[in-house]
């Protein structure tokens, strides 16, 4: 079941990845829309931004979160738990610092390890302590945007536009080295993203451990109405929160600025309950649960399937490999990711078939342990 989620939420981070950081800079979605490209461009740039933007993420920070409850259950005989839960975390650090530094500077994988270190004492406490750590952590994150000074995210419109045009050129062209020297300059500009983002992710880890301790993922059959209550308030509530932020909505709540604003910020939280509570309602009480059981192995993969997406996109759009940053539309990079998206799947399925693990999660586990794991399936 977690696998399957996971496998779900990699093809919106894959998808908002593509159309917003890869193909183009990560900082033209601050400029004001064009209306360059086809109908289908601004049908595929309105479901990214309207159906996964942040909500992917916020699905894959809520199973990060259940991930480690797992991992500290599992290890509550060992009396090293917090010594290999905080190496565990430790490992995952730097290889988000490599992957950060010298594949691609969108990384998510050191915010969730240092996250994490801050989330593991709280696993100690009960769930009275839990679920108000969330509701402060959720609650700092709608209200930051009121307290950060207008200049926190950076230039004005004019140099962040000449900003966008050097990065396209360095991306597209630049060799190796060249590319890595911009991504390693441009760090200091998105770290504030992650700051914005990090009560959030904080506040859904917590609640991906409550959501296991309550035991939804182990016997969901016991939680039917839970769960279809929270997928269809998920649902309908988080994207009537979201299409708050459309240009026509906003004048008939202008003296509302302050709540509208945080229930726009709250959605992504929403959607993100709302995808995980639907998917999981569908693979346990309707037929579907074949079907989605395909992206079984891709979830289950999902670190070495994340890292991979960084390594092909990067060859495909950098100067060093194929130049085609900045040069395809929204439609045609969703093609292309959807196409890498089920190559994964098919790859998922081959290798764990002969493999006990991914690549990197083999990798990961080892070093966390200290010993080396086991590798391959037996066979007899």
């Amino acid at each position: 079941m977690i696998d399957v989620l996971r496998g779900v939420a990699l093809f919106g981070v894959l998808s908002v990845n593509l159309i917003t950081e890869f193909r183009v800079s990560l900082f033209r979605q601050f400029l004001p829309p064009t209306m360059e490209g086809s109908h289908l461009d601004h049908v595929v740039d309105a479901v990214v931004s309207i159906g996964m933007e942040s909500k992917a993420f916020a699905l894959f920070s809520l199973l990060f979160g259940i991930g480690l409850a797992i991992q500290f259950e599992r290890l509550a005989a060992n009396a090293q738990r917090l010594t290999l839960l905080v190496r565990r975390l430790l490992v995952l650090l730097g290889f988000g610092i490599l992957h950060l530094c010298f594949i691609w500077n969108g990384d998510i994988l050191t915010e969730y390890a240092l996250i994490g270190l801050t989330v593991l004492p709280f696993l100690y406490a009960s769930n009275r302590v839990l679920i108000a750590a969330c509701v402060m952590g959720l609650l700092s994150y709608a209200a930051m945007p009121w307290w950060l000074p207008d200049s926190f995210l950076g230039p004005d419109e004019a140099a962040l536009r000449q900003y966008v045009q050097v990065a396209t050129s360095v991306y597209s062209s630049g060799t190796w080295s060249e590319v890595v020297r911009f991504n390693l300059a441009e760090i200091p500009r998105i770290v504030p993203l992650h700051v914005l983002v990090a009560p959030r992710t904080f506040a859904l880890f917590l609640l991906g451990a409550l959501a296991w301790r309550s035991g939804m993922f182990r016997h969901p059959e016991r939680h039917r109405r839970v769960l279809i209550g929270a997928a269809v308030l998920g649902l309908v509530l988080g994207l009537g929160m979201n299409l708050l932020e459309l240009p026509e909505a906003g004048s008939p709540w202008r003296g509302l600025a302050p709540v509208v604003s945080a229930l726009i910020t709250l959605a992504p939280v929403l959607l993100a309950i709302g995808y995980g509570a639907t998917c999981i309602a569908l693979c346990t009480f309707t037929g579907t649960q074949r079907l989605l059981s395909l992206l079984g192995p891709l979830g289950r993969m999902a670190f070495s399937n994340y890292l991979a997406q960084s390594l092909i996109f990067g060859w495909i759009f950098f100067g060093y490999g194929l130049g085609l940053f900045g040069r395809l539309s929204s439609s045609q990079a969703m093609w292309l990711g959807m196409a890498v998206y089920l190559g994964q799947v098919l790859v998922s399925h081959w290798w764990l078939k002969r493999h006990r693990f991914g690549p990197m999660e083999w990798l990961w586990r080892t070093l966390m342990y200290g010993v080396r794991q086991p590798w391959r399936v037996k066979t007899r």
